[in-house]
């Protein structure tokens, strides 16, 4: 399968990839580990060759068919869901214009030598699974939940959520056999999830992926790549295995150490008390050779990086009435088409609110009707006394401003903070001094979230509207973010698929459903 060599890539100063070397096996599934930022990403980006490299090779076989899941769904699809779908199979739908081409040359000029070019591409189109492409598209597209009646809508009438399970669809109709994931769980719902991990399973491939979802790696991971300060280390077994060896390495290179350390003491004494006579000078000179030989293999034992966690505290400036929001009966959606109705909601202050169901079935659109960025389309909804409500997207880029660098950002989503006290925020959640003047549209997804949590933090509101928060941020951050949550003196209402995040701070579950009335349902 892929064969890197010697692969070196550096966004300045900072090494993302050192010297790295790796023979990807085949029918492996092998998870890709690392903090935000440490360059996950760039390492997808550059074997599915849409980033190029310092220094190195990248070997790839004739008969690898590739396939990359980025972090955002196609800009400009096809007219219908099935349409951009059946264009995942690149090579089948290439030949499909061929042979249209060829039956338009036979038919305006016909001819032995048009006939045989459209016998060919017929030919070829058959043997590649062209009339069956469209019903492998609808089966996987069912599988990922989607309905029949979807099959004609546009592409853009979807949730971001539906977005990214489109573009998986055209993945796998592509039929890989190097299979390249980045972070595919962030927008699945349970059922697609559960489905997804089958189907992973049971994949005839090489699969590369990264995740932030503990079960899902350990559920599919076979081999770890642990990505850290520009190197990579691999590990056999799943997450929970990674750890552990990742804990006795670093015990087995202090023991090294120690045991070094001992050596050099031992030998220093000997230097120390016999340098001075003649008969023992030899031996001494030896020693002191002997010692720094020591000291260049104690160098070359490289510790395990501790991981560093974000650390911070949501602060509420001024708290808000008794009843934050209300609503009553209301309907929403967009341009008049109705995604859900009838529902009905009290939040009160200090109510930490999860909102579940499935994609598609309004819950993004709720968030953005509460601050009134989508209008209702009917029903009584009401805003409590004194609540000031701070929106995190599960788009950054609704938010943030691509072309200004990290702290111009800070200051234009909280112009009250100083400059030092956004940097302090931007400290906390591990945004470094050479990081806070990158331009935001150079910034990993992860790194991205964590800016636009930065300036939420700086708002210090008392009602925290959060759609999909743990979307790209490494399993520390997302830990760091439920404890804060936990400890907020405000009032959250939350859209997540992460149901241990939920479990660590939700104090209520609001349960949406198409078929039947949404309800609140109490955790404890």
């Amino acid at each position: 399968m892929i064969i890197v060599r010697n692969l070196s890539k550096s966004f300045g100063s900072k090494a993302i990839l050192n010297n790295f070397s790796y023979q990807f096996p085949q029918n492996a599934n092998i998870s890709l580990i690392g903090s935000n930022g440490a360059g996950k990403t760039t390492l997808l980006n550059i074997i599915s060759g849409l980033e190029e490299y310092d220094d190195g090779q990248i070997i790839i076989p004739k008969d690898c068919v590739l396939a990359y899941l980025p972090q955002s769904p196609c800009e400009n699809p096809k007219e219908s869901i099935l349409q951009e779908c059946v264009s995942g199979n690149q090579k089948v739908c290439a030949l499909h214009a061929q042979r249209e081409q060829a039956l338009k040359n036979m038919t305006e000029a016909y001819s032995e030598e048009t006939y045989d070019a459209y016998e060919k591409a017929e030919k070829e189109f058959a043997d590649q699974g062209g009339y069956a492409l469209e019903a492998n598209a609808k089966g996987i597209l069912a599988g990922l939940g989607f309905d029949n009646e979807q099959f004609e809508q546009r592409p853009q009438s979807l949730s971001g959520g539906w977005r990214m399970r489109l573009e998986l669809a055209k993945l796998l109709l592509n039929d890989p056999n190097f299979l390249i994931l980045d972070e595919p769980t962030n927008h699945l719902d349970l059922p697609s999830l559960t489905w997804l991990e089958q189907y992973l399973k049971s994949f005839r491939g090489t699969l590369l992926f990264v995740s932030h979802d503990r079960d899902f790696l350990n559920n599919l991971s076979e081999i770890t790549l642990h990505m850290s300060k520009g190197l990579l280390r691999v590990y056999n077994g799943d997450f929970d295995s990674f750890l552990l060896q990742k804990e006795e390495r670093a015990k087995q290179v202090q023991r090294e150490k120690e045991s070094l350390q001992k050596k050099q003491d031992h030998m220093q004494a000997f230097v120390d008390r016999f340098r001075a006579k003649a008969s023992k000078a030899k031996q001494a000179q030896s020693r002191l050779k002997m010692i720094e030989k020591l000291k260049q293999l104690e160098s070359g034992l490289e510790a395990e990086e501790a991981t560093k966690s974000a650390q911070f505290k949501m602060i509420v400036e001024k708290p808000s009435g008794k009843v934050v929001f209300d609503i009553e009966d209301a309907a929403i959606g967009y341009e008049g088409k109705k995604l859900n109705q009838h529902l009905s909601l009290r939040i009160m202050r200090g109510d930490k609110i999860a909102v579940v169901g499935a994609n598609g079935i309004g819950k993004s659109t709720l968030l953005k009707s509460i601050i009134g960025e989508v209008p209702w389309i009917s029903g009584v909804c009401t805003i409590g006394a004194n609540v000031t409500i701070g929106y995190y997207s599960q788009d950054q880029m609704d938010v943030l401003n691509k072309e200004k660098d990290v702290l111009e950002n800070i200051l234009l989503l909280a112009p009250h903070v100083t400059q030092a006290q956004a940097r302090s925020l931007l400290g906390n959640l591990l945004i470094t001094k050479d990081d806070i003047r990158k331009p935001v549209r150079v910034l990993s997804g992860g790194e991205k979230s964590k800016v636009a949590l930065a300036a939420l933090l700086a708002q210090k509101n008392n009602f925290l509207i959060l759609d999909e928060p743990t979307n790209h941020l490494d399993m520390s951050s997302v830990e760091t973010l439920a404890a804060a949550l936990e400890t907020y003196d405000g009032t959250v209402l939350v859209v997540s698929h992460n149901r241990a995040f939920i479990n660590s701070f939700a104090t209520h579950i609001f349960k949406m459903d198409k078929d039947k009335k949404a309800e609140l349902i109490g955790t404890a």
